[in-house]
Formats: C-alpha cells, structure tokens, sequence
C-alpha cells in the first residue's frame, strides 16, 4: 500500500502523484517521497458505507469525521514509519493525489487538503487521514457537480496520499507552458513557499520567457511571505527592499522554462507547474495537464490610476460581462452573493470555489494569473481581474460594473 514515488502510476497513486513519478524516473529534480495508494484509502473506508451518511443534515461532516476516526492499519503505520525513515525522518509535505485530481479535463486546483512541515509517524497519520476526508468538503463536492461529474455515489471517490521531503524554498512558483514549442512560457514567482502563489494571498512576479530566450518581467510589490518556523507555517512582511526586487533573474526564468519545457515533453503536453528554489536548487513540486489557458500576456502593464471610474488588474480569464458588485470580505460573507453579482474580494482560496461557481465574474486585490482561483474560473467559464489593490473599497455594493478579462478593466456603469 506504500509505493516508492519513483514507482507511482496514476491508475494506482493518483495523477498528482503519477505525473510526479514519471518525471522522476525521467531524471528531473523532482524531491523523493512515496505514495499512500488507493488501496490504502479503499481499506480504511471499506466497511463505512459511506452511503449511509447521505440522510444526515450535515452528511458531508458526518462521512469526514468518520474518516478521520477511523485507524490506520498498524501494517500501513509500520510501512510509514519505514518510508520516513529512509528519507531520513525530515520535515514531509504531505499532500492529496485524488483519483479525479490534475487529469486533462479538470484540475481540482485546490480542493482537496495538503500540509506542509509534517514531522513523525503520528502526525504524518492523521495528516493522511485529513486528505483522505477532504474528498468530501462542500468545496470538492461542488467542484465535481460543475465539472459534471456530480451525482456518482461515494464509494467512486478515492484518494491516494502523496508524501515528499519537504523543501524550504527561499522562492517559489507556478509556470504554464505552451501548447505551441514557439510560444512562450508564462512564469510566476514570490519569496517564501508556494502556498501564498497558488491561493492569491500575494500578487507575485510575472515572466514571460520567449522561445528564443528573451524575458520580459512585471515585477509586483511583494508584501508578505509563507515560511516554516520549526513545525509551524509562519506569514511574515517581506522586508522593504526586497518587496520590489525579482524574485528571479532571467537566467533563472530561462531554466525554469527548459525544465517546463522537458516536463511538457515527458507529460505529453503543456503543463501547470509548480516549483521550487531551495538551497540554490530549482525543484518540480507538481506537474498537472493546463486545463485552460490564461489571456494573453499585457501588451502594457502598470499600477491603476488613484481615483479612476475604470480600474485595471491582471487579466485572469477571459470573458465580459455586466454584473452588480458583491463585496465579499471572507467566509462570513458567502452567504450575501446571489448567482451572477460579480465577487470582488481580497483573495480566493479553495474555499470560495461555491462562489465562483455562481458569480458571473471575481476581482481580487492580490494574486497572479496562474494562481488556484484563477485556474477554477477559466475552467468554470467565467472572467477574472486580479490584482486590483484596495478592490473592496473602491468597488461598492450593488453598483453595476463591467468586467473585462482578458483586457484586465473594471468599469463602472456611470463611466
């Protein structure tokens, strides 16, 4: 029930963890770990009838806590043990490959659970157990029903659990390559781990790597980092003179792209990458078919003006539409969006997926083209702007807005 990663096929451990064993065995930096495979998830849960719980009120909790009750077989924790060991007992992300998880015709950006600084047998267990469970938060639940494949019973879901040597990367990002060899790659880059990329909470630096190997760079204001601090994840202030530097160099950005551009030849098409710089090493964190491109890159790109009836962010998805504004501050909002206000928000993580799954558009104050939300709203069809600083407040309530994404313009209605 533990596969070394190098073994990992996605039939058995996942397409995130199949995709990540195939570029291993094809010799790129990819960081050494093994699988908990379907097998493992199917015996835990085999006598539950997950079934069962659908009559309940909050069915989706009930089947989670009952899978976060329920043991680990003692040969699975030895078998762990073991594994940790041989990686030497380090600090591990662990992390979901779910069986309909980065396959080419949706990604689940973002809806299952993954963690970062796991240490020891005991906590790697119940991390694994809490992955395993996030197969059924209303978010992948939803995130299935529009990706049409809503309906099918519980006992079709199963999720193997990816287990690798945890990196402390100084910078870290997201690359999308081409479909065509003479286009060029698209890189996004912030300091500290990937977390703050994929779910928004920064707008990170944005790179554009030409086939012949000319960079052309949009270097954003990095306010904040994601780092470990012994077993804790830790936010911190970028420290002022670095929140305006690259967080790359183009020859970085330049070998970031032979290594998206090997990873695509390896997978068998463009690729949603993430990646990695520790110890001044460049590292592949995940390769998952790209789902739907993103606008074209700016032909110009600059700070909105202070007071202006249009405003203008990173484009993020394609599409116009005419809407009323929702502010939409956090969680404890939700519940005042309506189908088709336009969400205007901080940031999307995971979380937000229901709501973008009944907005008409989103604006985000933070985040980067390639970042989990974004990827979701070009899959659910619907247009994004990102990176529209102080969007909450010079956006209002139930005004009517024009969202352009894939110019990157918010325009009043009385403009």
């Amino acid at each position: 029930m533990i596969v070394p990663l190098m073994s990992a096929a996605a039939d058995t451990c996942g397409g995130k963890a199949g995709a990540l064993g195939a570029l291993l065995r094809a010799g790129l930096p990819v960081p050494d770990g093994f699988v908990v495979s379907f097998a493992a998830y199917r015996a835990a849960v085999r006598d539950l009838d997950l079934e069962r719980f659908a009559g309940e009120p909050d069915h989706l909790g009930a089947v989670r806590r009952a899978i976060e009750a329920r043991p680990v077989h003692a040969t699975v924790i030895d078998a762990l043990g073991r594994a940790l060991d041989e990686l030497g007992d380090p600090p591990v992300a662990v992390r979901s490959s779910a069986a309909h998880e980065d396959t080419g015709q949706a990604s689940a950006a973002g809806q299952h659970d993954s963690f970062l600084a796991v240490r020891g047998v005991g906590a790697v267990t119940d991390a694994i157990r809490a992955c395993w469970a996030s197969l059924f938060t209303s978010r992948a639940i939803d995130y299935l029903g529009a990706s049409g494949r809503g309906g099918r019973p519980f006992d079709d879901l199963a999720m193997a659990v990816l287990v690798q040597r945890h990196l402390d990367a100084e910078v870290s990002g997201v690359m999308f390559t081409p479909a065509d060899p003479y286009d060029a790659t698209r890189i996004e880059a912030s300091w500290g781990l990937g977390p703050s990329i994929v779910g928004g909470t920064v707008t990170p630096d944005a790179y554009r790597v030409a086939a012949d190997g000319s960079v052309t760079r949009t270097v954003a204001h990095k306010r904040t980092r994601l780092d470990r601090r012994g077993r804790r994840l830790v936010m911190s202030d970028v420290p002022t003179h670095a929140r305006d530097r690259p967080a790359i160099d183009d020859a970085t950005a330049r070998l970031l792209a032979e290594l998206g551009k090997e990873s695509a030849a390896v997978r068998g098409g463009p690729q949603d990458v993430e990646w990695a710089i520790a110890d001044g090493r460049t590292w592949i964190l995940q390769a998952r078919p790209v789902t739907a491109a993103p606008p074209a890159w700016p032909s110009s790109a600059g700070p909105a003006p202070a007071v202006a009836s249009t405003l203008t962010g990173t484009p993020g998805s394609h599409g116009v539409v005419t809407g009323t504004a929702r502010i939409i501050r956090g969680p404890r909002d939700f519940t005042r969006a309506h189908p088709g206000d336009i969400i205007v928000c901080p940031f999307t993580d995971p979380a937000w997926t229901p709501l973008l799954r009944i907005a008409a558009g989103v604006i985000t104050e933070t985040g980067g083209v390639l970042s989990h939300a974004a990827i979701v709203a070009r899959e659910h069809g619907i247009p994004a702007v990102l990176g529209i600083p102080d969007a909450t407040s010079r956006l209002h309530d139930d005004t009517t807005i024009t969202i352009d994404g894939t110019t990157g313009t918010v325009t009043a209605a009385n403009a």
